[in-house]
């Protein structure tokens, strides 16, 4: 899957109301998926911006934590993801892409 097809699928993900009242980043080694909970519906972008909490993940590890296979946690040990800004938020977004 590559950076296109995943950011529609989080769209879907996502929905309407993301719940989130924040901006997300999620770095990726293909591209960056930009999500801005603060607007109604929320918006999911490729859009290379400063966010409230940016993660940093590869495509691959992030599509394999959407799908259960790899554990928020232990890739966040095994630093496979790292998070720069509001951990909580990083936590949030992790239960609304699973």
């Amino acid at each position: 899957m590559n950076l296109q097809e995943f950011t529609d699928q989080i769209r879907q993900r996502i929905g309407t109301d993301s719940g989130l009242d924040a901006t997300v980043k999620l770095a990726t080694d293909q591209g960056v998926i930009y999500i801005d909970g603060r607007q109604v519906p929320a918006v999911v972008s490729n859009e290379d911006t400063d966010a409230d909490c940016t993660i940093k993940v590869s495509l691959s590890d992030l599509q394999k934590l959407g799908t259960g296979d790899l554990n928020p946690m232990t890739a966040f040990m095994f630093g496979k993801l790292k998070v720069q800004g509001d951990m909580g938020l990083a936590m949030k977004i992790g239960q609304k892409l699973s």
